[in-house]
């Protein structure tokens, strides 16, 4: 596809993680955490910086110290930062998180991530957006999610792909039908991810990836990622005609924590350089093979090529 001066414009959720120091089950026996960046937008928008996009980031963060280092760590990626808001009456959000092989245990602090509105999303910005994306974590509360969705609307009559990261919670967004009703109005036409763990959750039982793809295939959305984990990714493309399943290589787990981001931030790397979905998923599981097979950060910069070897 034709690349505009933005490969990637992400919405949403910039906050501090707080991430335990050793594996634990849960947050009830993790006793020790560390601070890092976080925020699944802001991670997906590093890793594409990573990759060579050029990528822009619009949240919110309080007027205070955890705003200013968040805004210093995503800067450093190389994303665009201009479009960061500061509120100086909510504070930095924050999250809890366990450090798991797992589906991490968390408790959202949120606050200044929640204030975003339509006239942060301007129209010159989202024209020159390849993708935007969001998550349920940003469409989980208002007035951000009245605000992306004007912004996805805009967008969407500009040419622009959407892209959603399903990453639902029920503690953050209790209604499940208002949830999926909003995935739909907002990805319509677009490209949705979601990992079984989301889609159960999602759900609220254990559902099959047929289901899944019947609902949303049947609001519009086009192109379905559906994750599982070492068991690798089914993808569903042409409104559900097509559908495949694409195993990945075992890899040693020493660290979940991003992994989702890091395989939608390959994958959308592909999918940008105008792969078919085959190619894009391979990519993006060797983007998450890089990311959870070591406990220390991603370099500053990574070449694309080693998701096509």
């Amino acid at each position: 596809m034709a690349l505009k001066k933005y490969g990637l414009v992400a919405a949403g959720e910039l906050l501090v993680d707080l991430i335990g120091m050793d594996f634990t089950e849960d947050l009830y026996s993790a006793e020790s955490f560390r601070r890092v960046q976080g925020g699944s937008p802001a991670n997906l928008s590093a890793n594409m910086a990573r990759l060579g996009h050029s990528t822009a980031l619009v949240s919110c963060v309080g007027q205070d110290n955890p705003g200013r280092y968040l805004i210093e760590q995503v800067a450093k990626t190389g994303v665009d930062t201009g479009f960061i808001t500061v509120d100086a009456e909510h504070p930095t959000s924050m999250v809890l998180v366990s450090r798991t092989k797992g589906t991490p245990d968390f408790v959202a602090y949120r606050e200044a991530d929640t204030q975003l509105f339509a006239h942060h999303f301007p129209d010159i910005l989202l024209g020159q957006a390849s993708v935007f994306h969001t998550t349920c974590f940003a469409l989980s509360r208002d007035p951000a999610r009245s605000g992306i969705l004007d912004a996805a609307r805009r967008a969407r009559a500009l040419g622009v792909v959407l892209s959603l990261d399903a990453n639902y919670a029920p503690s953050l967004w209790p209604d499940r039908v208002e949830a999926q009703r909003v995935i739909a109005e907002y990805v319509k036409g677009g490209l949705l991810k979601l990992s079984d763990d989301d889609a159960e959750r999602l759900f609220g039982r254990e559902v099959e990836a047929d289901e899944v793809f019947s609902l949303f295939h049947g609001q519009g959305i086009q192109l379905i990622c559906y994750t599982l984990g070492g068991d690798g990714s089914m993808i569903s493309w042409e409104g559900g005609a097509r559908r495949e399943l694409y195993p990945v290589e075992p890899v040693e787990v020493k660290d979940a924590t991003g992994a989702g981001d890091a395989y939608w931030a390959g994958f959308l790397t592909a999918f940008l350089d105008g792969h078919d979905p085959e190619v894009c998923a391979k990519a993006g599981a060797r983007m998450a093979a890089r990311k959870i097979s070591s406990t220390t950060p991603l370099p500053a910069q990574l070449s694309s090529e080693f998701l096509y070897a």
